[in-house]
């Protein structure tokens, strides 16, 4: 059987040349022509290239409008090309190809591979992020053929799920830091938790910051609420209404917890946090709380 990882780098070097250049058709068989006679003649299966990078071409409206839902902090054109076209290819794969040729989770994964063959430092992160949160959306192989697609739910009636986290902060020496942690879309957040219907919620706080870093919190003041819809694997949308609080700690290393989302995590300097990359809803938490600090000095 033809290597099948080798025809999808052909077809990613053949997309990478007619994204960047704006080759038409007739010029994107050449290059894909090229390609194959410079990295793998007499080593791919023709066909299955053919297939795949028609399909790109033609869905590529689509997908990218895919891409933009799933990574919205990520204009399409502020994603690198190689990292765009991986994403493209990878999609096309997971959402329109034949699943019994090609499983969700074979999607995923080569382009996972690619990415690490041929994109940057974080690309695989941010490629497996990407394609995980699509694969969580459109749900398991088969489960729209046995059922009927549910109707859209109102936002009035979307289940709620309460969650708790914590902007914490600890003397060391003469300066104070936060303790932050890192997402797979790039962007630098606080952690939380799932509250459980008989939890408080300051104690629901304390838990996510010992499960997901390691911390040891004493909570001192409540900070605000943020609100978000996200997709539930069984529940579908639903309203996630978090709550964030002020928590103190010693200044001690940091142990992510190893789960899907969350890629690193890290102390911070008070006076660097504006600089980071937050999300639009999350900054005004972080600047209350150093305001809050600045305030006990």
């Amino acid at each position: 059987m033809a290597n099948r990882h080798l025809s999808r780098s052909i077809v990613l070097q053949t997309l990478f040349e007619w994204d960047l250049n704006d080759i038409d058709k007739k010029g994107v068989q050449e290059v894909l022509e090229r390609n194959i006679d410079e990295f793998a003649a007499n080593k791919t299966d023709n066909a299955f290239i053919d297939k795949l990078l028609d399909g790109v071409m033609s869905k590529q409206p689509e997908l990218d409008q895919v891409i933009e839902k799933a990574a919205p902090d990520w204009p399409i054109d502020r994603i690198s090309p190689v990292d765009r076209n991986i994403l493209r290819l990878g999609l096309y794969e997971l959402l329109f190809a034949d699943r019994k040729e090609v499983p969700a989770k074979v999607a995923i994964n080569e382009a996972i591979e690619l990415a690490k063959q041929f994109g940057g430092e974080n690309s695989s992160r941010f490629v497996n992020g990407v394609l995980g949160a699509v694969y969580k959306e459109i749900g398991e192989p088969g489960k729209d053929e046995q059922s009927t697609r549910k109707k859209a739910v109102p936002f009035d009636q979307m289940p709620i799920q309460r969650l708790a986290g914590a902007v914490v902060y600890a003397q060391e020496g003469e300066d104070m830091y936060l303790a932050l942690v890192h997402d797979i879309f790039g962007h630098w957040t606080l952690s939380k938790s799932k509250i459980a219907e008989d939890e408080e919620l300051e104690a629901g706080a304390t838990r996510a910051l010992k499960e997901e870093i390691g911390l040891e919190v004493e909570i001192e003041a409540e900070l605000g609420h943020n609100e978000y819809v996200a997709s539930h694997p069984e529940l579908g949308k639903v309203r996630k209404q978090v709550t964030y609080f002020l928590a103190s700690s010693t200044y001690a290393e940091l142990t992510l917890e190893k789960k899907g989302g969350l890629d690193d995590a890290q102390w911070f300097k008070v006076a660097d946090i504006l600089d980071l990359n937050f999300y639009e809803d999350i900054l005004p938490i972080v600047t209350k709380a150093i305001t809050m600090l600045v305030a006990k000095k």
